[in-house]
Formats: structure tokens, sequence, C-alpha cells
């Protein structure tokens, strides 16, 4: 054989050889590599499994939740703590739709927390049904007991209804008898009058007065004997009313609101005197913050819930 074709059957010998272990090197990776896709396959479906199971569970005890919330309200118990685990369980679920990371491990404790929790409403549930046959057994014992006691009921019915006409017209006579001695109680102001005082302090006691010398309005009036009127102190309330009949009051110069016959009512200003049961004389001062206007004014006197005098005055320009 010549040199030149023994060198030529070499290199073909060589490339088979190497052809082969290229062959053989391409099957073991792609057998390695299949059985890597393989078992990344797996964990997916797993973790597919895992994120289906978790989410059924959720959905499971949510719906429980509801039923035992319903049953305990209809057996008359506290639901309060199961809206309140209703309430997280639902953000739960919705925390859980929401992840990214898909982290089924923190949801199933909570799982197992929930199921605990449904398992001592099951106890609940059943100390409730026990209360409320017992309930339905006395009431049916009571049923039997009160048919019994119908026909003595009906006599106790017919005398009540004497004794209840008794006592309302005791109730009434009393109250209209309460209500002559309060009235009769009740203060009374005397010769009540208003006079005008100046800036100067100079007083003058007419029916008219022209609004700018009418800085402050002094009222005067007696309050006369009275033995069934307590003597104590005694808040007197002054209404003055302007020619539509609108209250005079201003909140800076001591006015307020009162009531009138159980109604609320605006004053103008209001003084607490010493009641001594001897013609005392008393006297109550008014700043006016702003002018008076021309008119007819009307002034009422009030204690204790009665008017007790009112006169009048008018301004003039």
């Amino acid at each position: 054989m010549q040199p030149e074709q023994k060198n030529k059957q070499s290199i073909a010998w060589a490339m088979v050889v190497v052809l082969g272990l290229a062959t053989a090197m391409f099957g073991y990776l792609f057998t390695t590599q299949k059985g890597e896709l393989t078992q990344q396959e797996s964990l997916v479906v797993e973790k597919a499994h895992e994120l289906a199971v978790t989410k059924t569970k959720l959905d499971s005890i949510s719906t429980v939740l509801d039923t035992k919330i319903a049953e305990i309200e209809r057996l008359g118990g506290d639901v309060t703590e199961l809206t309140k685990v209703k309430e997280r369980l639902e953000a739960d679920k919705l925390a859980f739709s929401r992840s990214k990371k898909m982290e089924t491990g923190k949801y199933l404790s909570k799982i197992k927390e929930y199921e605990q929790f449904l398992v001592e409403k099951d106890e609940l549930i059943a100390q409730l049904r026990a209360e409320n046959e017992h309930l339905v057994a006395s009431n049916d014992s009571l049923s039997t007991h009160v048919g019994t006691l119908s026909s003595e009921r009906e006599k106790l019915v017919k005398r009540q209804a004497e004794l209840t006409d008794s006592v309302v017209t005791f109730t009434a006579v009393n109250k209209e008898l309460s209500a002559k001695v309060s009235q009769a109680a009740a203060l009374k102001a005397a010769n009540l009058k208003v006079l005008a005082v100046n800036s100067r302090g100079k007083e003058k006691d007419k029916e008219e007065y022209k609004a700018k010398r009418v800085d402050k309005l002094k009222l005067t009036f007696t309050l006369p004997e009275n033995a069934l009127t307590a003597q104590e102190s005694k808040d007197i309330y002054v209404r003055v009313l302007d020619p539509e009949g609108a209250v005079i009051a201003d909140d800076a110069t001591g006015s307020g609101e009162f009531e009138i016959n159980g109604s609320p009512s605006k004053f103008t200003s209001r003084e607490s005197i010493a009641y001594q049961n001897n013609n005392q004389k008393v006297e109550m001062l008014y700043d006016n913050a702003t002018q008076f206007r021309p008119g007819k004014y009307n002034v009422e006197l009030y204690s204790e819930g009665y008017k007790i005098g009112n006169t009048n005055f008018t301004i003039k320009k």
C-alpha cells in the first residue's frame, strides 16, 4: 500500500472516532436536559396543585363560616367575633389571590387556625341549640301553667281595671292640686316699671323714651309675701321683645336659653336673688349693646317656669 493511501485511511478512521464521540456527548446532554425539564415540570404541577388546594380550602372555610354565622344568629347568639374572623378571612383570600410569590405555607397555617375556630363554634352552636331546646320546653310548661291561670287572670284584670280607674282619677286630681300649689307658690312681680338710664347714669321713669337717650334699662319691682314660696335663691329671667315680637338676646351680655311651658326660648338677661318673703324690692339692670329702634317693646319676667310679671315701654325717634 502506498504511503499516501495509508494517510488517507488514518484520517478517515479519526473522523469516524470523532463523530462517534460527538454523538455520544450530544446524547448524554439531551438525556440530562430532558431529565431536568421533566423534574421542573413536576415541580410546576405540584405547585399548581398546592395553590388550587389552598384556594379551595379558603373558599370552603368562607362558605362554612357564613353558614355558622347564620345559624348562630338564628339561635340568638353573638356573632361579633365570627364577623371579625370573616372579615380577616376575606382579607387573606384577597391577599392570596394577589400574591406574586405564590407562598402557600403561611396560608396553610392560617387555614388550620380557621378550621380550629370553626370546631370551637360547632361547640357554641351545640350549646345554643341545647339552650333553645330548654327554652322551648320551659315555654311549653309555662303555656300550660298560663292556661290554668286564665280564669283567675280574667278576675284580676277586671279588678285591675277598677283599681286603674281609681288611680287615674286620683292621679289627675293630685296633678291638678300639685299644679295649683306650684302656681300658688310662684313668685309675683308687683309694680313692675321700666326706667331708662343714659350714659351718665341719669334715670327717667316714663312710658316713652328717645332712642339716643336709652343706654341701659332698669327694671324695678317688688316681690309680695307668699307663705307657700320657699325662702331660697330664685333665678329671674327677663325677656325684652322688640316691636316685631322677637326676643332681644346677645350672649355677650348674658343672654341664653330656657324653657317656657316645656318649649325652649331665648331670654334677654338673668339674675339670681335671695327671696326673703318680706315684700322686698328688686332692681335689675340691662345694658343693651345696640341702640333701640323706634316702636313698642314688651318686657316679661319669668321664674321657675312661670311668668311672674310683664309691662311695656315705647321708643320714639
